[in-house]
């Protein structure tokens, strides 16, 4: 099993920064680890989960969505099994429930967008930003 855990949302003011941590951890997380996929979505009420950002463990690809493009940066800390959203130039519309994922698979520049592709969640963590 791997486990998730989300830190780092807040209230900002629009135009302001967060960064979001996801520690994982779990024995099949550490023995595999490489191989990992890792995601950042969000959601709001009323809507579908949104793919934000992604990354493969080993660091061999990133994938943004357009709304995150130039603003925000995804990150791993594998010495510490940490991964990390920047946000930066926060707006309104950002404001959601950030979820950190993982997949234990290789996939395509699609596969990585689709939060049906991702076997572990975290719990979340609340995202406001303010105008």
């Amino acid at each position: 099993q791997v486990k998730l855990v989300e830190s780092g949302g807040g209230l900002v003011q629009a135009g302001g920064s967060l960064r979001l941590s996801c520690a994982a951890s779990g024995r099949t997380f550490s023995s595999y680890a490489s191989r990992y996929g890792m995601a950042w979505f969000r959601q709001v009420p009323g809507k579908e989960r949104e793919f934000v950002a992604a990354t493969e463990w080993s660091g061999a690809w990133t994938t943004y969505a357009d709304s995150a493009k130039g603003r925000f940066n995804i990150s791993r800390d594998n010495a510490n099994n940490t991964v990390w959203l920047q946000m930066n130039a926060l707006k309104p519309e950002d404001t959601a429930i950030y979820y950190c994922a993982a997949a234990p698979r290789s996939m395509t520049p699609t596969m990585r967008r689709i939060a049906n592709m991702y076997d572990y969640w975290g719990q979340g963590t609340q995202v406001t930003v303010s105008s």
